[in-house]
């Protein structure tokens, strides 16, 4: 209770939030945030931890039903990997941190995740499904980076329809001969 109250004032205020804060955030006493955690730094490392944490990510790209059409899976994936990408980048830039995040290790278990949810499709693609894993991951990291993405936004469904279908125009059906 006390670390998820952390989260939001970290991402509001950064590391000038108060003991005060938190306590009137979760509910409780300042009191008891000292005996539960000792000192501000560690219930900051311990939201820190939690948030950072990849295991809600794996759960929700697991829930993709692979039986989806594959536009709504890559949109998903998509969604899925903005809104965490997008997460710790505040979080890291909310409290100074600053190099790659602890523990971003896994990349190979997202990208089988996702091949996992793309296998029943591996035939229309022209990539193998590991491949395109790694491809929506760096079009999703590089898309939830403010400066890459402030000028000219991108939504979740123009890049899954940039994904699936390239950037040339489609050919208008009305003017086949």
């Amino acid at each position: 209770m006390i670390v998820d109250a952390v989260i939001p004032l970290l991402l509001e205020h950064g590391r000038d939030i108060t003991t005060r804060q938190i306590a009137d955030e979760a509910g409780i006493a300042e009191g008891t945030i000292f005996r539960a955690f000792g000192d501000k730094e560690s219930i900051i490392q311990a939201a820190v931890d939690k948030f950072l944490d990849p295991l809600p990510l794996r759960t929700a790209l697991r829930s993709i039903d692979p039986d989806l059409p594959l536009e709504q899976k890559v949109h998903d994936i998509l969604f899925h990997l903005r809104a965490r990408f997008a997460g710790i980048i505040g979080i890291m830039s909310a409290i100074g941190m600053t190099g790659r995040p602890p523990g971003h290790g896994g990349r190979n278990e997202f990208a089988e995740i996702v091949a996992e949810v793309l296998e029943p499709e591996a035939a229309r693609l022209r990539l193998d499904p590991t491949k395109v894993a790694y491809l929506v991951r760096i079009i999703a990291f590089a898309s939830s980076i403010g400066p890459f993405n402030d000028a000219h936004p991108l939504s979740t469904d123009e890049l899954a329809d940039i994904i699936l279908h390239g950037i040339v125009t489609r050919p208008d059906n009305d003017n086949e001969e």
